[in-house]
């Protein structure tokens, strides 16, 4: 039986051009290339938004609360074998004041959240992957309004999910291992980076299959 992956991430996960604030074409967004490297054992469930946060509300931007979000999409979607969560990005920008552990501890919540779902095949809960992004590089003057002074806590977060991961027994991947961001934005893949880390979340992804 063919398993379902959901995808839950930002934008990241929703396949942001840096080049012109466009969406790549699904085969350049790393759940269709983790779809295709599974070569048709798994369907793939695209939830990226861009601006989504772990747990943390914008009056600017509303509706990008993660936890808020998460819940009624694992009831919508079920049953599902395996929630990918790669968030974190948005959440280092230092408007929202928050330290890589602060980060860290607001994924166990989310980690936590679907340990207790039933989302998962017979009404059991879905495994987890946590996927810390890629770490903040030289950013554009577009990038910097938002995330400058944000790099330091962005590099935190591969330790902090990597802990949590290990905590609730979560499968994890250092997106930083596989690819850069890019140098046009310091923030999104280029389209081989998003294909690479599709292929490298497939690897990880075969153990909990």
């Amino acid at each position: 039986m063919t398993k379902t992956i959901l995808c839950f991430g930002d934008s990241i996960t929703w396949g942001y051009n840096p080049k012109d604030a466009t969406r790549y074409a699904p085969e350049d967004r790393w759940p269709r290339a983790l779809e295709s490297a599974l070569q048709g054992r798994v369907r793939v469930i695209e939830e990226g938004l861009n601006a989504r946060t772990i747990a943390t509300d914008d009056l600017a931007r509303p509706f990008r609360n993660g936890m808020a979000m998460l819940p009624p999409l694992l009831e919508s979607h079920a049953p599902i074998d395996i929630v990918v969560i790669m968030l974190g990005t948005n959440d280092s920008a230092p408007c929202y004041g928050l330290t890589a552990g602060r980060i860290g501890m607001n994924a166990t919540v989310m980690v936590r959240a679907i340990n207790g779902s039933e989302a998962g095949p017979g009404g059991v809960a879905p495994k987890t992957m946590l996927v810390a992004p890629p770490p903040l590089g030289s950013l554009n003057p577009e990038m910097s309004l938002m995330y400058s002074g944000g790099q330091g806590t962005s590099r935190g977060l591969a330790a902090a999910y990597e802990t949590v991961a290990k905590r609730f027994g979560a499968a994890y991947l250092n997106a930083a291992d596989v690819v850069k961001v890019s140098a046009v934005d310091g923030v999104h893949l280029d389209p081989e980076a998003q294909r690479a880390l599709g292929a490298a979340v497939g690897q990880v992804v075969e153990s909990l299959l």
